[in-house]
């Protein structure tokens, strides 16, 4: 299901510019990406960890939904590190 707004995090917004992501990478990775993790304790609105990849690039988006709004909010934002994640970037190395 897809939202109809899309609300960035200050956090984000700041994580965004730093890694050069861009906003349409985000819609691109919600979109067409893979839901890696459920976070469903996280508060105020259980989130999700999703991998998408622009172009051969991958690019996790952790984001949340508020359903009374109907909206998604993108908590973050980053480019995986091959150190932590397995080549696919859908699981952590054991540490």
């Amino acid at each position: 299901m897809k939202a109809k707004l899309l609300m960035y995090r200050n956090h984000a917004i700041r994580r965004m510019f730093e890694r050069g992501i861009m906003e349409q990478d985000i819609q691109h990775a919600l979109e067409n990406g893979e839901v890696i993790q459920d976070y469903l304790d996280d508060t105020p609105y259980p989130s999700r960890l999703v991998l998408g990849w622009v172009g051969s690039r991958p690019i996790h988006v952790v984001a949340a939904n508020n359903i009374v709004d109907d909206a998604t909010i993108i908590i973050t934002a980053h480019e995986p590190d091959p150190k932590l994640w397995e080549t696919a970037y859908k699981r952590r190395k054991p540490s």
